[in-house]
């Protein structure tokens, strides 16, 4: 495994290694009262369709892995904290099979980004800051556990390591 990705160019290529991921830049909108972080607009190109849309936290080195879904298209973006999300591409059909992509989650300007996740495609993440990371996703259905696979995150079938814990 190569090393984490530094940027938002590095950020594009990581994603760009499996085949219909995209990793969008995401803007920030900041002032001395905060900053709003834009995500997901209905007119955005890479837009497919409005299901649900949830946080998920996680404590650092705690892994969430492995699940993919069949149907339904992942928009993840990190709000607080910073995460590891990695993919994983055993569809047969797919130029970037058996390809394992590492990316860097998080609301600092260069890790601010949408990974843009299609269906059938492994995902999981770790939590790499702390005390608290939090995740969004803008899922394009509403959550169906008979649409989605798990695999437990230290299972042999997919080739990733998680670094250990603390």
């Amino acid at each position: 495994m190569s090393p984490l990705p530094e940027g938002r160019e590095a950020h594009r290529a990581a994603g760009a290694a499996v085949e219909g991921v995209s990793v969008v830049p995401l803007r920030q909108i900041a002032d001395e009262r905060g900053t709003v972080y834009h995500m997901l607009k209905s007119s955005d190109p890479h837009f497919v369709e409005f299901g649900e849309i949830y946080f998920s936290s996680v404590y650092p080195g705690v892994v969430k892995a492995w699940k993919r879904h069949r149907r339904l298209t992942t928009n993840y973006a990190c709000i607080v904290g910073k995460v590891r999300l990695v993919l994983y591409d055993d569809r047969e059909a797919a130029a970037s099979r058996g390809t394992v992509a590492e990316l860097v989650l998080g609301p600092e300007p260069d890790d601010y980004v949408l990974a843009v996740i299609p269906p059938l495609v492994w995902h999981g993440f770790q939590g790499i800051a702390g005390p608290v990371s939090v995740l969004a996703n803008c899922a394009t259905e509403p959550h169906d556990p008979d649409e989605l696979d798990r695999v437990d995150p230290y299972a042999k079938e997919i080739p990733y390591d998680w670094p250990p814990q603390g």
